[in-house]
């Protein structure tokens, strides 16, 4: 590989690990808020999940890799631009403590980079359609639609329950709710990594075709659940004590209904956003004690990061993509 592709798997790592601890809250800021889990043990844990998580498929590399635009239009230098416009606007939006979407980062990010070079030709609105919008449309909905009935069931079942008791097996079963959503993260996430990398490798003529090389599942799982174990505690906050006030019967509901989600969408090959899911998960559960119990303000200012994610991250892509072909040329 050339100096410039190797620049762009690099920079494709280092989104991959802003990726993990940017997106840590949403494997453990619920466990983290009721106590089921000491902080340090919970990121291990989830970084150990992350990874395996991972591992487990590419449907979703597939679809970032070939669905989201054309392959041909793609130069390492386009690529590069677009992965720096995806990073900025993900620690922006970790600085500001709001669990916005990497997953729109990157593929904003992506889109941006190509039209600069490209213009609007090769963006596959057809796919971002079908494989983006609508899926983030759609899960968020799910999730919290999810929540609200998983919670309403574990209430109505335990109903008679003493809360004491109570209290510790549901701390017990977040161990396993957690595990699911942390596993679900990295089957989710660090897909998309792979993707962009494996597009890049295809671009600059590494390898023939888009299969995902054994060596980009393996590095792109571990950076991500390195990021997830060095944490974002800002986020954590956010997710876990900012947006709803949770005892871990709430916690496993959110975790429960979220994973679910979220491996389902996997395995469509659908890279809708964690972020999305578990927080609007979170809302669901926390709605059913009563409305007041969410704090829409919030809320407000978590709908406002989503719905400027993408669009910010396409013109941060974009221009970073005019830099990079300054530098690098327009091959």
């Amino acid at each position: 590989m050339d100096a410039l592709l190797v620049a762009v798997v690099v920079t494709a790592l280092v989104f991959d690990y802003t990726n993990g601890f940017h997106d840590a809250a949403n494997a453990v800021a619920t466990s983290i808020s009721t106590r089921a889990v000491p902080p340090s043990v919970a990121l291990v844990a989830a970084a150990i999940l992350n990874v395996l998580g991972a591992l487990v498929s590419t449907e979703v590399a597939a679809t970032v890799a070939g669905g989201i635009v054309e392959p041909a239009s793609v130069t390492p230098a386009v690529m590069l631009g677009g992965l720096v416009g995806a990073i900025a606007w993900n620690l922006a939006t970790w600085w500001w403590a709001l669990p916005s979407s990497s997953s729109h980062c990157l593929i904003g990010g992506m889109v941006g980079a190509v039209m600069a070079k490209a213009g609007l030709e090769p963006v596959l609105w057809g796919g971002i359609l079908a494989k983006v919008i609508v899926p983030t449309v759609m899960a968020p909905l799910i999730g919290f639609s999810v929540g609200i009935a998983l919670m309403l069931v574990l209430l109505w079942l335990f109903r008679n329950a003493h809360p004491g008791p109570l209290v510790r097996r549901f701390r017990v079963a977040q161990l396993v709710s957690a595990s699911f959503m942390a596993f679900s993260h990295g089957s989710n996430d660090a897909q998309k990594t792979m993707g962009v990398i494996t597009l890049a490798l295809f671009s600059g003529g590494v390898i023939p075709h888009l299969d995902v090389p054994l060596w980009v599942k393996l590095a792109s799982a571990i950076t991500i659940g390195l990021g997830t174990w060095a944490g974002g505690k800002r986020i954590i906050r956010t997710l876990g004590m900012r947006l709803v006030k949770l005892s871990p019967v709430h916690g496993f509901a959110a975790e429960t209904s979220a994973s679910a989600v979220l491996l389902s969408t996997a395995a469509l090959g659908l890279p809708v956003s964690t972020t999305h899911v578990i927080t609007t998960s979170i809302m669901g559960v926390g709605a059913t004690e009563r409305a007041s119990a969410v704090k829409w303000g919030m809320t407000r200012d978590i709908f406002l990061a989503w719905i400027l994610t993408f669009p910010a991250s396409a013109l941060i892509g974009a221009l970073c993509t005019l830099v990079t072909l300054r530098l690098f040329g327009a091959e």
